[in-house]
């Protein structure tokens, strides 16, 4: 499989191309800066950029893949410079334009509705610290849910730096308690499953211990 990873320098996004690179695909990251990335690994193509300022960079990047996953984001930063809006603004044309129509995009539970199925805690935390982060992905979504592509919106919970485990739970919606927590590899994990499952194609998919 031929797997386009934006954002491959972040946390989620080296959890990507690692476990990618692991099971065999070749993986084209796509970065502004490629210093994190692995090194001398055949499979592994590295294209530099920025996906809201370097359309020709992405579009070179997409051509002939099979998915495309975006794991952008802001990391600490509390502002979203609209950075995953302007971001699709540039990939979701590429993509129709090259007839890739596979996208598979991390975003943030509490994104949108499903906001109303936060427990109390992160319901505050969401309402403090990440409106405005949240409004981008959701301006975003709104983008890709436009488009004629076979989405899928990737929504976990807090996210830590444990282990893979593959013992998670998916849903489009979950109970949750307290504050609940899924690792960054986990998620790895189920996104380069849901590639060749398609369970959540046109689909949010909400994941959690």
């Amino acid at each position: 499989m031929k797997i386009l990873v934006l954002g491959a320098t972040g946390a989620t996004g080296q959890q990507l191309v690692r476990q990618a690179l692991s099971q065999g695909h070749a993986v084209t990251a796509f970065a502004r800066n490629a210093g994190a990335l692995p090194k001398d690994e055949k499979r592994l193509r590295v294209v530099v950029g920025d996906t809201t300022l370097d359309a020709p960079r992405i579009a070179e990047a997409v051509s002939g893949q099979d998915v495309v996953i975006s794991a952008l984001g802001r990391r600490n930063s509390f502002k979203s410079d609209h950075l995953i809006e302007r971001s699709m603004q540039a990939i979701v044309p590429s993509m129709e334009r090259a007839g890739v129509r596979r996208l598979i995009v991390v975003s943030a539970f509490g994104v949108g509705e499903s906001r109303r199925d936060a427990p109390l805690i992160p319901r505050i935390m969401f309402r403090v610290l990440l409106n405005d982060i949240f409004a981008d992905k959701k301006a975003a979504e709104d983008r890709v849910r436009g488009s004629n592509l076979d989405w899928t919106f990737i929504y976990p919970v807090l996210l830590t730096d444990g282990p893979v485990t593959g013992a998670y739970r998916v849903g489009e919606h979950l109970q949750l308690r307290g504050i609940p927590k899924i690792s960054r590899s986990d998620v790895a994990h189920f996104i380069l499953a849901e590639i060749s499952n398609r369970a959540f194609v046109r689909k949010v998919a909400v994941i959690s211990y």
